[in-house]
């Protein structure tokens, strides 16, 4: 089976690793676990910049064949039939300070000329810096999001040539994310039952709008075509308003994400079977299973869900904003000892013992009166006055931030969740980093998102091919 590629420790420290990731059994099949295990797995050391700096990282010597693009919304274009985008995520290319070969690598495919549809997604754009050599506006903010960590290779599959690269770069690969529309890739013979051929140990997620399968299935659709249709939208804006998207392709990033998951599932399998398989990730299926307890309510009941809510709770009061001196404040009095400190916080304690507000359900069947009394409080006074009121107090609340608030808060900078780090082509640049703190490792912005096919010439060397021939490659147009 194909072996992750990457340092490996000494064979005593992978024994006493090893010991302690399975339980003690004598039996067969506790045996064949441990021996997939030492097969598909082999100890890969990593120095980073922390107090546990020979912990071997998850997902190092691995790599990746991102074939998406965009982020995860459905379309076709006239000349390559496509779909969604992936956005790989960061736990697939966890970071070390060692070199390129043990560590993660993600090898994103691009169009050779205008590459990857986001660089014009735009403004704003990071401006090039002077005596970069590069013309136009800069790189834009959407790609800049979504896709650091990664490698750029200008590439066609509409020539034969183009084809036998991504051949030879799946044979060498453990994970290829796709997001064609189903069938698309058949006639480059680039489809899973193609690949599994040359690559049985390959695992292949492929995202699409609708799925492989069902009446959908040959759809095109993008984000907010599957919000519409599969419930988010219907239930998302104020009570008397219309249907609203959210504010960001959350249906877009979830999918990502059960992708994500799907992923290391399948390696965690592939560790004990040695072979690979085909994910089928659809945006439709991803946004059903978000619908959580609203699903689960109308399943339970047989009845239509009970509509748009705005920032309030249909079963909870008071849960919701409300506007203040200057900007607005979301309270959540989740039960009743909550809504006695909010009580106490306003000014009315006397609310707590009050019998149409004494229990949840009293406050549900009084909504109306109890949040409009709320509300005309809690605009006599400032957001941050009423923050400094209920801080140390034990109820939850916050302030209605925007984007710029959010980012530059105090808490997102002690949680070093804005990194700056530097474009080779337009200098310092301030990304969001990776949300996810282990105690044994930590990943980060180790390479700023590439310049279109950055990486052509060491990928095509790394499978063989000299100077003279990736020269003519890119003179025939195949490569960039």
């Amino acid at each position: 089976m194909l072996m992750p590629r990457g340092p490996v420790l000494s064979a005593s420290n992978c024994r006493a690793l090893r010991s302690k990731c399975f339980l003690p059994g004598a039996g067969t099949a506790s045996n064949e676990r441990r021996r997939a295990f030492t097969r598909s797995a082999p100890c890969a050391r990593s120095t980073i910049d922390n107090k546990h700096a020979s912990t071997p990282l998850p997902l190092e010597g691995y790599r990746v064949l991102d074939m998406t693009r965009v982020l995860a919304g459905v379309w076709k274009d006239s000349r390559q039939p496509r779909t969604s985008v992936f956005v790989v995520p960061e736990s697939l290319t966890c970071d070390s300070d060692v070199s390129e070969s043990s560590r993660a690598e993600v090898i994103k495919i691009e169009h050779p000329v205008r590459g990857d549809d986001t660089r014009a997604w735009g403004p704003p754009y990071a401006p090039y810096k002077p005596g970069s050599g590069l013309e136009g506006p800069g790189e834009s903010a959407y790609f800049l999001g979504v896709n650091r960590n990664k490698k750029s290779l200008g590439l066609s599959f509409q020539h034969p040539q183009g084809v036998e690269i991504l051949h030879k770069l799946a044979a060498q690969c453990d994970i290829l994310v796709e997001n064609y529309l189903p069938d698309s890739l058949k006639k480059y013979s680039m489809d899973y039952e193609s690949l599994r051929k040359i690559n049985p140990a390959l695992i292949y997620a492929s995202i699409t709008g609708y799925g492989q399968t069902g009446p959908y299935s040959s759809r095109a659709g993008y984000d907010v075509m599957v919000e519409a249709e599969f419930g988010l939208m219907h239930i998302t804006g104020n009570r008397e308003g219309p249907p609203v998207k959210v504010g960001v392709a959350v249906t877009d990033l979830t999918t990502g994400l059960y992708a994500s998951n799907s992923i290391m599932a399948s390696l965690l399998g592939r560790a004990k079977t040695g072979r690979g398989q085909h994910i089928d990730v659809a945006l439709s299926d991803c946004q059903t299973a978000t619908l959580a307890n609203i699903a689960s309510s109308c399943l339970i009941s047989g009845k239509r869900d009970s509509g748009r809510w705005g920032t309030a709770h249909p079963s909870i009061v008071p849960y919701r904003s409300f506007k203040t001196k200057d900007g607005d404040i979301l309270f959540g009095g989740g039960n009743d000892r909550l809504f006695g400190i909010l009580s106490e916080g306003l000014g009315h304690p006397q609310w707590k013992d009050n019998p149409k507000f004494k229990t949840n359900a009293d406050r549900v069947a009084n909504r109306q009166e109890l949040e409009a009394d709320i509300e005309q409080i809690s605009q006599s006074r400032t957001t941050q006055e009423w923050l400094e009121v209920f801080e140390g107090k034990g109820m939850p609340y916050a302030a209605v931030n925007d984007v710029q608030d959010s980012l530059n808060h105090d808490h997102t900078k002690a949680r070093d969740m804005v990194v700056e780090f530097d474009h080779p082509s337009c200098g310092k640049i301030k990304m969001v980093n990776t949300p996810v703190k282990y105690s044994e490792i930590q990943p980060k912005v180790r390479m700023a998102p590439p310049l279109l096919g950055q990486h052509t010439d060491e990928i095509l060397g790394g499978l063989g091919l000299d100077a003279s021939e990736i020269a003519a490659l890119k003179e025939a147009a195949v490569v960039s």
